[in-house]
């Protein structure tokens, strides 16, 4: 086992899980909303999608699977425009908590679906599994055990740091700025859909 490349690996995880993104802003959005409960539906949610982009990964690394380049790309502009509509949904959630008037915005609700729905258009985990996770194959000496490693190390972080960040979150919505916090998680979504298009229609071009 190269535990220096396990570690290098788990801290990579953690940072990626925890800079803002679609993934952590709709867990800390729904357990905003619905508490702990709904944002564990969330995080099971966006789980299944990571383990569905680790699956394609491990597919295209053992030659079983390939996929076209404009295809991903497609695929990838899609997630985007599906992640700024939750953003333009967060955004109204904002105004209308700023204007006193409770709503139950489904960008808030999170739930199972919403979650999954995030986690297998995300940009940053699409780009990770087909990018980044291959770097760590040669964990252990045997493919398939390094796979299994880096599958659960995923697992139980992705989990651990999407539960932290729902704490935090938590703690943060007792504030009087949390009208404004929603607005800047809307605001970052919105700047990573817009990012993730431009990025995508340069490619194709």
């Amino acid at each position: 086992m190269n535990w220096l490349e396990l570690l290098t690996y788990m801290l990579t995880v953690i940072v990626m899980i925890a800079t803002p993104g679609p993934v952590m802003l709709l867990v800390a959005s729904a357990g905003l909303k619905g508490g702990y409960k709904k944002a564990l539906q969330t995080i099971f949610g966006t789980n299944l999608a990571s383990l569905c982009l680790i699956a394609i990964s491990v597919l295209v690394l053992k030659g079983l699977l390939s996929i076209n380049e404009q295809v991903f790309i497609v695929i990838k502009i899609l997630g985007c425009l599906y992640i700024l509509h939750l953003a333009v949904q967060l955004f109204r959630d904002a105004l209308a908590h700023q204007n006193d008037v409770m709503t139950a915005s489904a960008s808030q609700q999170g739930g199972f679906k919403k979650g999954f729905l995030v986690g297998i258009s995300n940009p940053k985990d699409i780009i990770f599994f087909s990018a980044f996770f291959p770097q760590f194959i040669h964990v252990t000496s045997d493919l398939n055990l390094s796979l299994l490693v880096l599958t659960l190390a995923w697992i139980i972080l992705d989990f651990m740091t999407l539960s932290a960040v729902y704490v935090g979150f938590n703690r943060l919505s007792k504030s009087r700025h949390y009208g404004k916090m929603l607005m800047l998680c809307a605001i970052i979504l919105m700047l990573v859909a817009v990012y993730g298009i431009g990025l995508s229609i340069v490619h194709l071009i």
